[in-house]
Order: structure tokens, then C-alpha cells, then sequence
């Protein structure tokens, strides 16, 4: 019988293979209980910032639209993260109780970031500055509760949203 056959052969290869990563995660800032850093919610942090600025210098709309969604592993082979290889293995390992509801986050950040924008640029395209002050303090302020819900994923303490509050924030 071959390991790809017997689940608890291969169970145990996944466990053994988890046990060397969580070694090689010590004393970096990749978690080990979940293989996640939280580096990669830099990225998310940099358009809460421009969203931010938006009601007091709508022309910061520009660099929102430039900011592109990265995924996980995007985000550290383009930094300078000194563990950027670690940390794409340890993703790539991550437990799939912290990987996945990780993911669906991401996921729920990467569409509500593309709504705000869509929202302020036709706000301002309007010419209505109020509704579009309303919609970047909003994107911001969703954006910042999931950034925080990611973190706590990464730490290894989170319930992640149920889909109707994502929704919620979505469609706020």
C-alpha cells in the first residue's frame, strides 16, 4: 500500500511536515500555530490610509485606483520581507482551519476595496463631495474591522465573520 492511499499515512506526513515548519518558524514574525504574518496586512493598510485621506484631498481618489490587490504570495516575493520565502512556504503549509476563513477574508477585503472606489468615483463624478467623504470613511472603516479580523486569523484567536456580516460590510 502506497502513503497516497492510506489517510492516516498521509496524515501523518502532513503532521510531520507541519511540525518541521512550525521549527523553522521560530523566532520570526510568522506565526506558528497558524504559518501566517501579519506583513501582508501592510498592504491592506496603505489604502486605508489613501481612503482615509479622501474627503480632504479627493484627488487621492488616483492613487486609490492604482492600488492593485495582492494575493498573499504576490505580496511577499515583491517585499522586503527578510523571512518573504519562509513566509510563502508556511502559506502554502498553513492549516486549512486558519488558510481558509485567512482566504475568505482577503477575498472579502480585495471586493469591498474595489466597491468604496467604485462608490467615491461616482459620488464625485456627481459632483456630490458629502457622498463621497460618506463612502471613503465607510470603505475605510469596513476595510479596518477586517483587517483586524485577519489579524486575529493570523494570531490564531479569530471566529471569522459570519458571510452575512461580510456582507453587510460589503453593501453597508
Amino acid at each position: 500500500m502506497n502513503a497516497s492511499s492510506n489517510p492516516t499515512l498521509d496524515d501523518d506526513a502532513a503532521d510531520a511536515g507541519q511540525a518541521a515548519m512550525r521549527a523553522r518558524l521560530a523566532g520570526t514574525n510568522i506565526n506558528e500555530e497558524t504559518f501566517l504574518a501579519t506583513d501582508y496586512l501592510n498592504h491592506f493598510n496603505e489604502i486605508i490610509m489613501l481612503l482615509e485621506m479622501v474627503p480632504d484631498m479627493p484627488e487621492c481618489l488616483d492613487d486609490c485606483k492604482e492600488w492593485r490587490a495582492k494575493s498573499y504570495v504576490e505580496h511577499f516575493r515583491d517585499s522586503g520581507f527578510s523571512d518573504k520565502e519562509l513566509a510563502v512556504a508556511a502559506y502554502e503549509q498553513a492549516p486549512a482551519s486558519y488558510r481558509e476563513p485567512f482566504d475568505v477574508t482577503i477575498d472579502s477585503m480585495n471586493r469591498l476595496v474595489a466597491l468604496g472606489i467604485e462608490r467615491i468615483d461616482a459620488a464625485l463624478a456627481a459632483g456630490n463631495r458629502d457622498a463621497a467623504t460618506h463612502e471613503a470613511r465607510r470603505a475605510s472603516r469596513a476595510l479596518q474591522k477586517l483587517v483586524d479580523v485577519a489579524s486575529a486569523i493570523i494570531h490564531g484567536s479569530a471566529t471569522p465573520l459570519e458571510q452575512t456580516e461580510i456582507d453587510a460590510l460589503l453593501t453597508g
